[in-house]
This record gives C-alpha cells, structure tokens and sequence, in this order.
C-alpha cells in the first residue's frame, strides 16, 4: 500500500495540532508556505495549542473554589456549654424543698388545733405537768418529788358546764358560814387567780349569785398602787379577793396578804384572752404564778388547810 502512494505515509498525515511535532514542521516549513495562507495556519495552531495547555476560566475558578474549600480552617467547637434552664430547674427544685421543710417545721397555731379537737377542761394533772415541767431544770429528784400535791387538796374541777357562781357554790357549800367566822384583816378566805385586770372585772361581776354579803378586793395593778391595796386590807375585813397573780405576789412579798387563813385557791384556768391563750399559756403569767406558788402555797396544799381548784 504505501508502494501504491508513491510517497512515505508518515511524512503526509496530519499530526495533533498542539503536538511538538506539529509546532516544529510548522516552523521548518514557514519557508514553503507563503502570502496569506501561512499566516492564517499560523495562527489557527497557535490558538489550539495555548487551548490544550492553558485550562478554561470555568475550569481554572473551580480548581480555586475546592482548593479553599480544602484549606479552608475547620471551625472550632464553641466553649459556651451552659445550660441556663438546668440551673432554673435545680434551682426551682431547691426552692420548693425549702418551702416543704419551712411548712414541716412549722409550729401550729392554738386556733388551728381548736378547730381540730373540741377544748378540753383542765384537770389536776394539768397542774401538776406544769409544775414538773417548770422546776425540772432547777430542782433535784428529790425537791421534785417534794413537790407533788397530794390529790386531797384538790376540788373538783369546772367541766366547762359552770358558770363562776355556779362553780363557787359547788366547791364551797359552806360559804356563808366561813364568811361570818372570818374577822381577820390583812387575809381573805378565798382567792380567784386570772391573767388580767379586765378579765378579773368580769369575774368580779359574775360573783353577784354567790358572794352574798361578803366583801370582795380587786387586785391588780391597774390604775390602783400598792400601797393603797396594803392600807385598806390592814384597815377592813376581806372575805375574797379577785386579780392577777403578780399582784397578788407583790402584797404578800410586802407583808400585805397574809396566806395562811386562806381557804381556797382558785385558777381561772380555762377561760382564753383573744388569742385563745389561757393564764397558763402566757409565760409571764406562769412564771408569777409559780413564784407565789413558793411563796407557801404548797406547804398549805400539803398541810391540807388550802384547797385548789380549777374553774
């Protein structure tokens, strides 16, 4: 076949256009072409060769994009990891335990477990509780043991059934008797202990029923000074006297009652003031109340000439 040519094959087929080869037989040949001819072909293997070499603007701004998106910094993970509606939970959380353990510990109000239970009466021994309660600290195992009243000196106590003259008539049936007998000054025959001057003014006046004839004292500290109390007991005869417990303690304390022709004792013990407080529940009232219980009461309650009751 290449006999049939005439001429070698090789030399007349055409090569790539951005070959080497091609560039060089365009060069060794530029003196056989000539006029427009070798210009044209010129330029046309030019501007195919700088077109296989030279990649396309398109191409050339991908290769940018994926070589920043290669070396581009990876983003470090953000250190803020707080969690502020965990801490309002915990918080939350603590505040209502607080509440729980401040209304476990809570005391309870009078007028709440009133409301609970019906009042009960007081009873000899209430007193006698108190009594232990209150020198348990100061006394010894056997003062205490000294100190236990003997159930005789105890009356019966109001069932909350009573009014005060009701009450007096009851424990005392000899009333009247006693009050013709007694002629000493400076004493009465009967005390009626309560927490304050009005509440005494109240039983003073509820005393009409049963006192009679009998001459009756207020003793309390309001508006009235000791001294004038200790001058009309030195100077009339007073069968019963009505009043709180720390005047009653300061006329004996001055040698202006004398104790020992008393005959009863009565507590207003369950009558309460506005706070649903009884004389006994008011610690200054209890604690006077013990003081002039010192003051020789108990040694009458033991010697069985003093009778206590609780109204």
């Amino acid at each position: 076949m290449a006999d049939d040519l005439g001429d070698e094959w090789w030399e007349s087929q055409p090569a790539a256009a951005g070959s080497p080869g091609v560039l060089a037989a365009n060069a060794n040949s530029s003196d056989a072409l000539c006029g427009p001819s070798k210009t044209w072909i010129w330029t046309e293997l030019n501007q195919r060769a700088s077109s296989l070499q030279k990649p396309s603007g398109d191409e050339e701004g991908r290769d940018t994009e994926m070589m920043q998106q290669d070396t581009a910094p990876v983003p470090e993970p953000s250190q803020e990891t707080k969690q502020p509606m965990e801490c309002f939970l915990t918080q939350a959380k603590e505040t209502k335990e607080e509440t729980r353990k401040t209304k476990k510990w809570k005391k309870k109000k009078i007028s709440e477990i009133l409301a609970k239970s019906e009042p009960k009466p007081g009873t000899p021994g209430d007193l006698q509780q108190l009594i232990k309660d209150h020198y348990s600290g100061s006394r010894s195992v056997i003062e205490l043991e000294e100190l236990n009243l003997p159930d005789s000196c105890f009356l019966k106590a109001n069932d909350l059934t009573h009014s005060l003259s009701s009450y007096l008539k009851e424990i005392c049936p000899k009333w009247v008797k006693l009050r013709k007998t007694h002629s000493e000054k400076k004493s009465v025959l009967m005390l009626i202990m309560c927490s304050s001057a009005v509440r005494a003014l109240e039983l003073i006046r509820s005393l009409t029923a049963f006192k009679g004839d009998a001459k009756v004292m207020k003793l309390f500290a309001k508006h009235i000074k000791v001294r004038e109390q200790v001058k009309f007991l030195e100077n009339r005869v007073i069968h019963l006297g009505v009043g709180t417990p720390g005047r009653i303690k300061e006329l004996v304390k001055q040698d202006g009652l004398n104790l020992n022709p008393l005959k009863f004792l009565v507590f207003d013990w369950n009558w309460r003031d506005q706070k649903l407080r009884r004389m006994m529940d008011i610690p200054e009232i209890r604690k006077e109340v013990f003081e002039l219980l010192d003051m020789g009461v108990f040694s009458l309650c033991k010697s069985e000439s003093l009778k206590l009751g609780l109204f």
